[in-house]
């Protein structure tokens, strides 16, 4: 757990302020006390009727949402340009949403949710309070996947985008390498996968893999990146070998896996997360103009605490 003690120290100089909105998870509650025993950030809950009444601590707040609420009803309403106030204020008073304008209005630094939440709702609120990252027009996710016996790598998208098209996976994987390199400090080394290498297969979705390549290489030539690859050309370099013509780079030698399709992402990631007993941490969201994290709903009080360790790590 070298590479996670590594990104906790890089987070605590930060100093955030994290905002959980699902106040009413046991697992939250564990997490929130151990960030605050870390020093990882000061935590921030909504209210609940599931937290002891002396639940507060230092470093440890709880928000009285009322307080707040006309603020950023209106900052909302400004913000989407149609409504009313009343409609809102309906919108805020929903816990991702609050939590979402605690971030946008500065009473926060980072959301983390999804505890309790699907993901499409977790980005939902993001969208609608916060929008996208100047320059990004596909928001997306990566887990990073530690083992015991070799590096880490970085899975990509693995929680957000379908079916995405040549153009929103170059997104993902520009977004993904620059993610890799602030929170792995290697450089990145990026496969665009698919069941084909180099045009063993001729289909629509391997040439999909194929524009994404040259749509990276013509926005982004300072990155490597190749494609398209199948996992073992990727990952092991004598099987590279034997299956193209010209290795480069980054075939045999990947660090950063960009999947074609939310199927094949969410399916490896869990198959080597239980098969391979590799930690997963994520997914971690990217493409945001201010920092969200969406946690799994079956995520673990360790769990919590890695994902928003790595968000501010990488966000700040």
């Amino acid at each position: 757990m070298a590479m996670l003690d590594s990104i906790i120290e890089r987070a605590k100089a930060k100093r955030a302020r994290v905002v959980f909105p699902e106040s009413d998870s046991p697992n939250i509650h564990a997490a929130a006390q151990e960030i605050v025993r870390l020093g990882l950030a000061e935590v921030l809950l909504l209210p609940s009727e599931a937290l002891p009444d002396t639940f507060a601590q230092p470093g440890l707040s709880i928000v009285e949402p009322s307080t707040l609420l006309d603020q950023y009803a209106q900052h909302y309403l400004e913000n989407r340009g149609k409504g009313s106030l009343a409609t809102a204020r309906r919108a805020i008073t929903k816990p991702l949403y609050f939590g979402a304008m605690m971030v946008e209005c500065g009473d926060a630094d980072v959301m983390v949710a999804g505890i309790a939440n699907p993901t499409r709702r977790v980005i939902q609120a993001a969208q609608l309070c916060i929008g996208a990252q100047d320059g990004v027009a596909t928001p997306s996710s990566f887990f990073i996947m530690s083992f015991a016996d070799r590096p880490p790598l970085v899975f990509a998208d693995c929680a957000v985008n379908v079916d995405p098209n040549a153009e929103q996976l170059a997104d993902i994987a520009i977004a993904s390498a620059d993610s890799a390199e602030k929170l792995l400090g290697d450089k990145p080394k990026v496969a665009l996968l698919s069941f084909s290498s180099k045009g063993s297969a001729d289909h629509p979705k391997a040439k999909k893999v194929a524009a994404a390549l040259q749509i990276i290489q013509t926005h982004r030539p300072d990155l490597e990146v190749d494609g398209e690859l199948q996992a073992d050309a990727a990952l092991v370099e004598s099987v590279a070998a034997q299956k193209l013509s010209e290795k480069g780079a980054v075939a045999g030698n990947a660090n950063v896996l960009i999947f074609p399709d939310l199927d094949s992402g969410n399916i490896a990631y869990k198959l080597v997360q239980h098969l391979a007993k590799a930690d997963a941490f994520g997914p971690i969201l990217q493409g945001f103009a201010k920092p969200v994290a969406d946690l799994s709903r079956g995520a673990s009080v360790e769990d919590v605490v890695a994902v928003t360790a790595a968000t501010i790590a990488l966000s700040f």
